[in-house]
């Protein structure tokens, strides 16, 4: 079984910074890519950022140049900087990983989910 633990979430004013925090532990063989996800209410979960084994990114268009994904693969973590904060980016943020567990298809695993909340 594999867990996925995030941390970093709150309030922030717009204009402001966060960062978020997952950490993977479990038994697995590697991890894939890694990734954040938001879902803000009503609304449909979307990727926010992701991270390759080998460090590739990509970023959804409205966050580009303000967010920032990161990993460090002998931790197994990954960490998003969330700058130049705006309310639009209140959301639940989600950790999400792309997992090898076995000799079987890679798994998909998600945290339980950080609540960020930017006030204008």
């Amino acid at each position: 079984q594999v867990q996925l633990v995030e941390s970093g979430g709150g309030l922030v004013q717009a204009g402001g910074s966060l960062r978020l925090s997952c950490a993977a532990s479990g038994i697995f063989f590697r991890i894939n890519s890694m990734g954040w996800y938001r879902q803000a209410p009503g609304k449909q979960r979307e990727l926010v950022a992701a991270i390759s084994s080998g460090g590739s990114t990509n970023y959804t268009d409205s966050v580009k140049g303000r967010f920032t994904i990161s990993r460090d693969n002998t931790k197994n973590m990954v960490d998003l900087q969330m700058n130049s904060l705006k309310p639009e980016d209140t959301a639940v943020y989600y950790c999400n990983a792309n997992v090898v567990t076995g000799f079987r298809p890679p798994m998909d695993y998600w945290g339980q989910g950080t609540q960020v909340t930017v006030s204008s």
